[in-house]
């Protein structure tokens, strides 16, 4: 006994350190910085290049360094742009408006309301019908591109507008968004009162639903419009006249006429492509604000 409290007033007593949250917690966030900064610097270096590269001239695009600055010729090169071809460049940016703007928003209905019904009505085979919309998610855009020219091409669309238009109109992805988003914001209490009240489907819709959906229809809109506005494969194969075709496929046609005529139009495919994202970044400014009142919305009483 005596023996035993002995070793034990004389053992060493180990004690057992434990880690620093505070420290743990900075070192997550300097890693997570640095992960910012690392995918920030990979997003924007190829806008840089693109800034850089449409202030030059032919010479200095092929002579100088590609990351900075030879002289400054980005009027000229604008000025270009525009009157080359008696200003086609301005029917392009017009034509992909229309099918960017017009076919997101009519797209952006559609998937609200599609959801809206998928979310919120018991139907027979509602299950079916939206495994059918996540189901398509596998099918890739472009397998769908000959059966539409086929289809268009039968009914007298092809090389017009709703060739472009009427494939915007329908987007499973859109439809998964606004369904889920759906569940999330509109509750059955609000849908039945306002029954109980005289309201019908359509009333109910278009005045509390869509409301509600502000935010989720923002998104679906904003990547509808990207999509569109990227769009290439779908608009070579449906457009053939110059006066239909998006940006994407006039800036294609000008770089293939090095090859075709000999004439170099590299600095105003560039030019070209530095003005075509300047709609893609206003419109995501101009989107922010529906984000941030969608994420504030949870915390107002």
């Amino acid at each position: 006994m005596a023996l035993t409290e002995e070793r034990t007033r004389t053992s060493p007593v180990r004690r057992i350190s434990k880690p620093d949250p505070a420290a743990r917690s900075r070192g997550g966030q300097r890693f997570l910085l640095v992960g910012l900064v690392l995918a920030a610097a990979y997003s924007l270096f190829p806008v840089w290049w693109l800034l850089v590269a449409a202030t030059k001239d032919r010479t200095a695009l092929y002579q100088s360094n590609g990351l900075w600055f030879s002289g400054w010729h980005l009027w000229s090169n604008l000025h270009q742009v525009f009157t080359y071809e008696n200003g086609i460049f301005l029917r392009w940016t017009a034509n992909s408006f229309l099918y960017a703007g017009v076919g997101s928003l009519g797209g952006t209905l559609v998937a609200l309301a599609t959801g809206y019904g998928l979310a919120r009505f018991e139907f027979p085979g509602r299950g079916l019908v939206f495994a059918c919309v996540v189901g398509s998610f596998l099918v890739p855009i472009a397998l769908l591109t000959l059966p539409l020219y086929l289809l268009f091409s039968k009914i007298g669309l092809v090389d017009t507008p709703w060739a472009m238009l009427i494939p915007c109109l329908v987007n499973p992805f859109s439809v998964y968004l606004a369904k889920v988003y759906t569940e999330a914001t509109v509750p059955y209490e609000l849908l039945e009162a306002a029954r109980i009240d005289g309201a019908g489907e359509l009333r109910i819709f278009c005045s509390i639903v869509l409301r509600m959906m502000t935010t989720g229809g923002a998104t679906v809109f904003l990547l509808a419009f990207v999509n569109t506005w990227n769009a290439f494969f779908l608009p070579l194969t449906v457009l053939r006249g110059e006066e239909n075709w998006t940006l994407n496929l006039g800036l294609y046609n000008w770089s293939g006429k090095r090859l075709e005529s000999g004439v170099d139009l590299t600095g105003l495919v560039l030019t070209g492509a530095l003005l075509s994202i300047v709609p893609m970044a206003v419109m995501m400014v101009a989107m922010r604000r529906y984000w941030r009142t969608g994420v504030t919305l949870g915390a107002l009483k």
